[in-house]
């Protein structure tokens, strides 16, 4: 037996059946896998009909493109009225509704809420971890919590086998808005030309199981034979629509169509990637870089630390493996608003799976940003002044990779540098100190990762330091810079000295 057809509906039919009060589920990751054409029609529903009301979101990665598209969609007073997510930077307009106590907001790390999807389906009272601990996740700091409107805990902390734990308390989800890239008419899908696959797998069967529907996003349906079933990604019996979308609706990502080496239809070779511009993000990249050892599996993290993919291909290393939390293995992690894709992949993991070896320790080194660090050595990169960022997968991987590299300019705001002879000169100072007396929100606690046995350091464009003693040690300066008008002048506390501070190594600024 086939099982029955699949509806197929426009995106304006498909989003009526979205009900008031309903908790609706969305994939994606920045624009990888992100249902534009759903998102964009429940909007434009809302403006017309003021409904659905209500709605409680539930999203794992960052899904838009700081501005307008993705989860901005969404950003509407009744429409929404409580948000679940784990990275909050891509969709502006929804951390203001957060920072304007307009919605109950929660911010929860990202491989917490992909795992819980998968544990909704399965049934379970929640995701049960280490991950989070003594972080503002942790319920004895802010249980993850964004503002004042917001009081129900979701995160319970737990003592199992005399070790802690925290709880994410699974609940009931009404909806999930998918997208692949082919359906067939009994609704079976694949994802053969998207960058990732996520957790749509999972979002898919916990809505399914919890009584709910599933509406998918496609490219395309097939209407005659059969997809490869190994292809198949989210299998009819979970879908209940499909919603063909307009090419200008379902781009690979936010800043491409189509790239064929993020899906691997084809390979593109290495000497074909522009090269990154000299700036302070080279300077970092370079430096960070030197800590990679042959054979290490690597995460990048998003923004500069991105960089340092692209300085190690300049320099034609192959000898380690690139790895995003989105699921690629192997290749080379895009930039900016394609984030999540990777050019020349060898696998691609849907992102539970990814998060399991992430949890486990299955990271040599990391390279993560940073908005502020305090003298302790812990960061923070979810929420500062009016921002509202999000941790994303900082948490998972800071808290279990075996070495972490913070990378971050020294200051922010107006940073401007030259070269002059293979030294580095300040041509005007950044507004913003990023290394403060204590920050604003715990998303790294470097005493606990620290006490773990996991190495730190902070690698800036002019000064390296490392976590010692729970405080910072400054253990490099950069060709050029004077240590007390640019370096200790610049923090608002005193690190420490290393006897043995060296000079950064000067091809870096070559």
């Amino acid at each position: 037996m086939r099982g029955s057809k699949v509806k197929i509906l426009t995106a304006d039919q498909a989003v009526t059946l979205i009900g008031d009060g309903l908790t609706v589920a969305v994939s994606g990751f920045v624009g990888c896998a992100h249902p534009e054409a759903l998102t964009s029609a429940l909007e434009r529903r809302f403006l017309e009909e003021a409904h659905p009301q209500g709605l409680a979101l539930v999203y794992a990665a960052g899904q838009g493109d700081g501005a307008d598209r993705g989860l901005n969609h969404l950003a509407h007073e009744g429409l929404v009225r409580r948000v679940i997510g784990g990275h909050w930077g891509l969709a502006p307009k929804l951390g203001k509704m957060a920072l304007d106590n307009a919605i109950e907001a929660y911010n929860l790390p990202q491989g917490a809420i992909a795992h819980l999807f998968r544990d909704v389906a399965a049934g379970k009272l929640g995701t049960i971890t280490h991950v989070g601990l003594h972080t503002f996740v942790d319920p004895r700091y802010e249980g993850g919590k964004l503002n004042q409107v917001t009081t129900e805990d979701l995160v319970e902390l737990m003592t199992i086998g005399g070790k802690e734990q925290l709880l994410y308390k699974a609940f009931s989800m009404d909806v999930a808005l998918i997208r692949g890239t082919t359906a067939d008419i009994y609704g079976n899908i694949t994802m053969e030309k998207e960058a990732t696959t996520l957790e749509t797998l999972a979002m898919a069967q916990a809505v399914k199981n919890c009584g709910g529907i599933v509406i998918a996003q496609v490219a395309r349906v097939q209407m005659e034979g059969h997809l490869n079933p190994r292809e198949v990604v989210i299998p009819g019996i979970l879908v209940d629509a499909v919603v063909v979308a307009e090419p200008d609706d379902h781009q690979q990502t936010f800043l491409e169509a189509y790239n064929p080496s993020y899906s691997g239809e084809v390979y593109e070779p290495i000497t074909q990637l522009a090269p990154m511009e000299w700036n302070e993000r080279k300077i970092i990249a370079r430096r960070a870089a030197m800590e990679i050892q042959e054979g290490n599996v690597i995460n990048l993290g998003i923004g500069l630390p991105e960089g340092v993919g692209f300085v190690t291909a300049e320099k034609g290393l192959d000898n380690y493996t690139l790895l995003l939390e989105s699921g690629p293995i192997g290749g080379i992690p895009a930039r900016g608003l394609s984030f999540g894709a990777s050019t020349n992949p060898s696998a691609i993991l849907n992102q539970p799976s990814q998060f399991d070896f992430i949890d486990g320790g299955g990271i040599d080194i990391a390279f993560l940003g940073m908005a502020e660090a305090d003298q302790f050595g812990n960061v923070n990169v979810s929420k500062y002044g009016t921002k509202v960022t999000g941790c994303g997968g900082f948490i998972n991987i800071s808290q279990n990779a075996k070495k972490i590299v913070i990378c971050s300019t020294f200051t922010a705001g107006g940073l401007k540098l030259a070269m002059e002879q293979e030294k580095l000169r300040i041509v005007q100072e950044g507004k913003v100190c990023k290394f403060v007396p204590q920050v604003e929100q715990i998303t790294f606690n470097a005493s606990y990762t620290g006490g773990r046995g996991i190495a730190v350091l902070y690698v800036t464009e002019r000064a390296v330091f490392r976590l010692y003693n729970g405080t910072l040690e400054l253990i490099e300066i950069a060709p050029g810079i004077d240590l007390e008008e640019h370096i200790l002048s610049q923090m608002a506390f005193t690190p420490l000295i290393s006897p043995d501070l060296r000079v950064m190594d000067s091809s870096i600024f070559a």
